[in-house]
């Protein structure tokens, strides 16, 4: 039972902005979340209801996870230090 991964189009931008071997090492872990989005290295944002973050490297990716609809939408990527403190 796989996932849907959808990009807000925030997360779409940030994204398109990382180098090559940062995707690259991004897209591993999509295709990780959309067999297990609730993985061991997942942590659940304190605050929201279904907004996780995972890690990679020094990078983060802050998602939803909509289980009635197997669908998850990635919120927002970029590094540790900026992640949490963007606004729209």
């Amino acid at each position: 039972m796989a996932y849907e991964v959808k990009f807000s189009k925030k997360a779409e931008k940030a994204y398109k902005k990382l180098s090559a071997d940062i995707r690259l090492r991004i897209n591993k872990k999509i295709n990780y979340l959309q067999a297990t989005p609730r993985g061991k290295d997942t942590k659940k944002l304190v605050g929201h209801t279904n907004i996780y973050r995972t890690r990679v490297g020094s990078y983060r990716i802050v998602y939803e996870i909509e289980d009635d609809k197997l669908v998850v939408w990635i919120l927002d990527v970029g590094s540790r230090g900026s992640i949490y403190t963007r606004s729209d």
